[in-house]
């Protein structure tokens, strides 16, 4: 019986049809060339994708630049990408220069304001110089350029920027007041931006310090982005001049004018802090050295309190423009190696900046951090996500100028910190922002499938198709305890509490109100984190318009006298 099995075998075998095994060969040979395409092809894909949480961030940039769409007045352009938005205030203006139309709408109450404009510009701005490469590879360069120039476009109409001088400037288009009885404005009527049909205030400036040098500051920031357009570049950098001129009256360390007047929302606590940033970025667009002679002047720096110890040192915000001023003028000092004269001060900015990025790690006691690990830079007051993510930017980017210098860390106290320490802290902050918190939550709208569904925003809680409501009726929208009909995809709330705790209101703006202003930090975080190494930092660019610089000989030494 074995021997009969063995023969039907060999039998079998030999009389398989040759057409069965040439198929047969033929279907292995597919199968092996496409695993082997498949292999090769996965090869590819790891060789050249970011990692996961690396394209995480690019989508979470892509997100949140789609916000700034979202916030745009005016007559817009059509490639807006955002379906239920439309023409606004088209009217915002009239009879102030030539109108006011266009700008941002500040946050979710439809007002503009031109300090918070200002600001997120200048940021947007900034960040572009140093990643425009990083933009580029996430396919959004075109699209940020595009956003600064309509907010700069709107600053331009602001004041009289085709003049030699400024003798006004309009700080803001609405207001937001719900104590005023009988008056309609922009606090008292939920409406949508494309319904408002009240007369909408401005509010112009004349004595206004920290304003005009902001303005300076993101006009001039912007016109080195713009450099390739020459006309449009002088015209940004024409008035930055006139602004910075107006806001400082000329008299720089020894102006004696009056602070900027108060407003309802954006209250300068200063204006010398602003001086120096606007003058930096003054420097960095033209090459005049004023500027650099202004800003390391050690008077304005002590008006500036830019050593003072105090609770907010180290807090970048649209009024503390502290930590942002010291990390560009140490950039002066990393890349440009300035001596005399000016060495001393910008040794002192760079000493400055280093401490606040060790103020920010885990292992020193300056800033108190929640359960869930997010710092605490505004000292458990409300809306803390706009202070953390430039302090998220500002530690990424120190973290790149490190690199760049090819500088391996930096001496905190007794210890010493690789810069990737600054890089990872830059990460924890903006990670638990996009959802690794303890409410398993993403403060930025549509990243994950849980978000805020009722964020503090008029158009995002009003139906599209409603083109024409009064202001009683717009409040069934504001208080209903429906998620809002519109997705504001990228827009940064305000945020949680210090104890991690968030409530999804839509009448509760400390919670659920975005603003341009955190956007731009978002943004500039963002980008910074796309990739620690490839491609870096542009060293150049920002300086374009610095000439070759030749140190003066220092003063002689007094002469000898018996």
């Amino acid at each position: 019986m074995e021997m009969e099995g063995k023969r039907r075998k060999k039998k079998r075998c030999i009389n398989m049809n040759p057409t069965v095994v040439i198929r047969t060969l033929v279907v292995v040979a597919i199968l092996v060339g496409f695993v082997a395409l498949v292999a090769f092809l996965v090869t590819r894909v790891h060789h050249h994708r970011p990692l996961p949480v690396q394209d995480n961030y690019t989508i979470a940039l892509q997100r949140a630049l789609l916000f700034f769409n979202a916030q745009r007045s005016g007559r817009l352009p059509a490639k807006n990408n955002v379906s239920w938005r439309s023409d606004s205030c088209l009217d915002d203006g009239n009879g102030y220069l030539n109108g006011l139309e266009g700008g941002y709408y500040d946050g979710g109450d439809a007002v503009k304001y031109s300090f918070s404009t200002s600001f997120a510009m200048t940021i947007l701005s900034w960040s572009v110089l140093e990643y425009s490469a990083r933009y580029e590879a996430a396919g959004e360069l075109n699209h940020v350029k595009d956003i600064i120039k309509w907010g700069t476009d709107y600053l331009l109409k602001t004041f009289n920027s085709s003049a030699d001088t400024v003798d006004k400037v309009a700080s803001q288009v609405g207001e937001v007041n719900n104590s005023s009885e009988g008056k309609t404005n922009d606090g008292n009527c939920w409406i949508r931006p494309e319904s408002i049909h009240y007369s909408r205030p401005v509010i112009p400036c004349s004595v206004c310090p920290a304003l005009a040098a902001e303005m300076a500051a993101a006009l001039a920031a912007a016109s080195i982005v713009f450099k390739d357009d020459q006309e449009y570049s002088k015209k940004l950098v024409h008035g930055a001049d006139i602004l910075f001129k107006f806001a400082t009256r000329e008299e720089g360390e020894n102006y004696a004018g009056g602070p900027d007047p108060p407003s309802h929302l954006y209250n300068s606590s200063g204006f010398w802090d602003e001086f120096v940033w606007g003058g930096a970025w003054m420097y960095c667009a033209t090459g005049n050295s004023s500027y650099i002679d202004l800003v390391t002047k050690p008077g304005l720096a002590k008006h500036a309190d830019a050593f003072w110890g105090g609770p907010d040192r180290g807090v970048l915000s649209w009024d503390n423009k502290h930590a942002g001023a010291q990390l560009l003028l140490s950039r002066m000092r990393m890349f440009l190696d300035y001596g005399y004269p000016y060495e001393e001060m910008l040794k002192t900015f760079h000493e400055q900046i280093s401490e606040i990025m060790c103020s920010y790690l885990p292992d020193f006691p300056y800033f108190n951090r929640t359960r869930g690990g997010l710092i605490e830079l505004n000292h458990g007051r409300p809306k803390p996500l706009q202070y953390v993510v430039n302090a998220a930017f500002l530690a990424a980017l120190y973290s790149d100028y490190l690199e760049a210098t090819f500088t391996p860390g930096w001496q905190c106290g007794p210890k010493f910190y690789l810069k990737e320490t600054f890089r990872d802290f830059a990460k924890t902050q903006i990670n638990y922002i996009l959802g690794r918190n303890p409410q398993n939550i993403s403060y930025v709208v549509d990243f994950t499938d849980h978000f805020p569904q009722h964020v503090h925003h008029k158009g995002a809680s009003i139906p599209s198709n409603i083109k024409h409501q009064n202001c009683q009726e717009g409040l069934e929208w504001r208080d209903s305890k429906k998620p809002n009909p519109n997705t504001i995809v990228g827009a940064m709330i305000d945020g949680p509490d210090k104890g991690d705790g968030f409530q999804d209101n839509r009448s509760n703006y400390n919670y659920t109100e975005p603003t341009i202003a955190g956007n731009a930090g978002l943004v500039a975080a963002l980008v910074a984190l796309l990739d620690g190494s490839n491609p870096g930092i542009d060293k150049n660019t920002i300086f374009y318009a610095i000439p070759p610089f030749s140190t003066p000989p220092p003063p002689p030494p007094l002469s000898y006298k018996p």
